[in-house]
């Protein structure tokens, strides 16, 4: 393995063989944002972070904006305490015979930051922890405890934030609790995050970018909107296929309940969507989950129906999905594109095919995030 050290953002080259497991992967991922690395189970994820933090030892090199961590051509090998990161795991491990904030001081002696105290009191805002300080960890929600262990490995200021399926031991309630703070480190940080999932509901709403990890390999990368509007990770996602929309909010519509959100390309709008009504300033940045399931294909412009949202758009390609009877057409609405589930007779009986322009009938939008 030929290597060399590299710029600005996560670079990581890994390559780690077990009995029935080999990963092999090179990543240039960004150095600001939320990556994703999503996959099934088996696929990789959380080796890849724990080869990043050193806590499991693969050949190659791991460089973070220009740090080399890693390199075993040239036996640099960074041990783990000594890498600038904060790691969150699935279960939060608080000390339980600590107050809230004894457990939030502890780790600040040892890195000795002079900063440090700053940056704690910026994590108990951003993650909303100032009413919990006093308390003991044992009474203590599930999702509080996790927005103090997030807000602990931040205080350490570190280079890079590793979270492990933060959400995966919490039941429904709570992760809806803990969600909207995962936004805001979504929109707040300006340090890069590695954030393992197999949850399309988190990858919709907190993603920048995504890995798609499949057998310790790398099937696709890029922004969110370009992975999850890729025909192949539909067919791989099945039921759950769809593509991000992003849009700023532009009214409200008091009398129906419902919120106008106008969508964006080139920072140009280019269309609307009707969703229901959302408790956002006009102008916030939002972003819109549409489901290929819940688009239908039209040759003309639909009347006389109940479905509100509608796109006009070109067929960019057509391709195979996980049943044969069916199709996944990709289209551009001028800059966005959609997808569309319908079977491969419907396509037949419409003449329709790459070129062709057609109209999207849109029966469901979700709202996934700002």
């Amino acid at each position: 393995m030929t290597m060399q050290n590299r710029g600005q953002g996560i670079n990581a080259r890994l390559a780690l063989k077990r009995v029935a497991f080999t990963l092999d992967v090179d990543l240039q991922l960004p150095s600001r944002g939320v990556t994703v690395l999503f996959g099934p189970s088996g696929s990789g994820k959380t080796t890849i972070l724990r080869c990043v933090a050193g806590l499991e030892q693969a050949v190659g090199q791991v460089v973070i904006d220009g740090q080399v961590w890693l390199d075993t051509i040239q036996n640099i090998n960074t041990p783990t305490w000594q890498r600038d990161l904060g790691y969150v795991f699935q279960e939060a491990s608080l000390f339980a015979h600590l107050s809230v904030e004894k457990n939030l001081q502890f780790g600040l002696k040892r890195i000795q930051k002079p900063e440090a105290q700053k940056a704690l009191s910026e994590a108990i805002e951003l993650l909303g922890i100032s009413r919990l300080l006093n308390r003991n960890p044992g009474s203590l929600s599930g999702g509080e405890r996790q927005r103090v262990a997030i807000a602990r490995a931040l205080a350490l200021q570190p280079r890079l934030l590793l979270l492990d399926e933060p959400l995966a031991s919490l039941d429904q309630k709570r992760r809806e609790e803990i969600l909207p703070w995962l936004e805001r480190l979504h929109t707040d940080l300006k340090i890069p995050v590695l954030y393992v999932t197999h949850s399309m509901q988190e990858l919709t709403r907190l993603a920048d970018y995504v890995v798609l990890l499949e057998s310790g390999g790398v099937k696709l990368h890029g922004p969110i909107q370009t992975v999850l509007a890729d025909p192949a990770f539909a067919a791989a996602m099945g039921g759950e296929a769809g593509a991000i929309l992003h849009g700023r909010v532009a009214e409200h519509d008091e009398a129906f309940h419902l919120t106008r959100i106008d969508l964006m390309a080139n920072n140009q709008t280019t269309d609307h969507l009707w969703v229901r009504q959302q408790l956002l300033a006009p102008a916030t940045e939002v972003r819109v989950h549409v489901h290929a399931n819940d688009v239908s294909l039209t040759l003309e412009e639909p009347q006389d129906t109940s479905i509100q949202n509608r796109l006009q758009g070109i067929i960019e390609s057509i391709n195979p999905d996980v049943h044969p009877a069916n199709r996944i057409v990709a289209v551009d609405c001028r800059g966005q594109r959609i997808l569309a589930r319908v079977t491969a007779r419907a396509l037949q009986e419409l003449k329709l095919g790459i070129g062709s322009s057609v109209w999207c009938q849109i029966k469901s939008v979700a709202l996934a995030g700002h």
